[in-house]
């Protein structure tokens, strides 16, 4: 493919986005199911660089040439308020892919946050001025302005797809890829886990173990765990 930017991307109603952003994370991922949660789930390389992040809004995503920046630029033109922009570079360390002039910009715009598979700098100044970015690498490597590159397309971000228009879910805990098809389902079993974990603190509360409300012991006896009542042999009377 051309290097190219797209100007739009598919919109989705902004109660949607509303709704994803009432639960953490760790809800989402478990909502999204055993597979589809795995998979849109980015690796633990993709950090935060300030503490108490928060943001979700849809995917404006920029593929940048190694040792480039040239994209992200073209990004912060077309992306709206309340968007996220995706930045990648292949996981490159050369050519830092955003920094505080940047992030100036993209808070004046109302951009939600950034990701970026590929280096970030000027990060005591980014997280001074309280912008929300992931990233895989920090590093204050120059990026040139030469391209190629393209704009929202799809692109592979930290070994997860991430399509246009692709809702991004972020936090402390990490970064989360959820289809607007899937957000509407999603949302409603993060609301059912909510619901049931509020239970289960109520019983807590009243007095009750985790071993006991999550009946732990039938996954004990599934897994033929031995429970003996008594010490490691070697261990008992102060032999070690």
């Amino acid at each position: 493919m051309s290097s190219v930017i797209y100007t739009q991307i598919p919109r989705c109603a902004r109660d949607l986005l509303d709704q994803i952003a009432a639960f953490p994370v760790a809800d989402l991922h478990e909502a999204l199911g055993a597979i589809e949660g795995r998979m849109r789930l980015l690796s633990p390389r993709m950090r935060p660089i300030g503490v108490s992040q928060r943001a979700v809004g849809q995917a404006v995503t920029s593929y940048n040439y190694p040792g480039d920046n040239l994209m992200i630029h073209a990004a912060l033109k077309v992306a709206q308020r309340g968007d996220m922009l995706v930045l990648v570079n292949g996981g490159i360390s050369q050519g830092a892919l955003w920094g505080d002039v940047a992030t100036t910009f993209a808070m004046e715009k109302g951009i939600a946050g950034v990701v970026a598979d590929g280096p970030v700098r000027d990060t005591d100044a980014v997280r001074s001025m309280g912008f929300n970015v992931w990233s895989t690498i920090v590093s204050p490597a120059h990026p040139e302005k030469r391209g190629p590159g393209s704009v929202n397309i799809p692109v592979v971000c930290d070994g997860v797809l991430i399509e246009p228009g692709d809702i991004i879910a972020a936090d402390d805990d990490g970064v989360l890829v959820i289809p607007v098809r899937l957000a509407a389902e999603t949302v409603a079993r993060a609301r059912r886990r909510n619901e049931t974990e509020q239970e289960v603190r109520r019983q807590i509360r009243a007095g009750k173990t985790l071993f006991e409300i999550m009946n732990i012991q039938k996954y004990v006896d599934a897994a033929d765990i031995a429970v003996v009542d008594g010490v490691c042999p070697g261990l008992a009377d102060g032999q070690r």
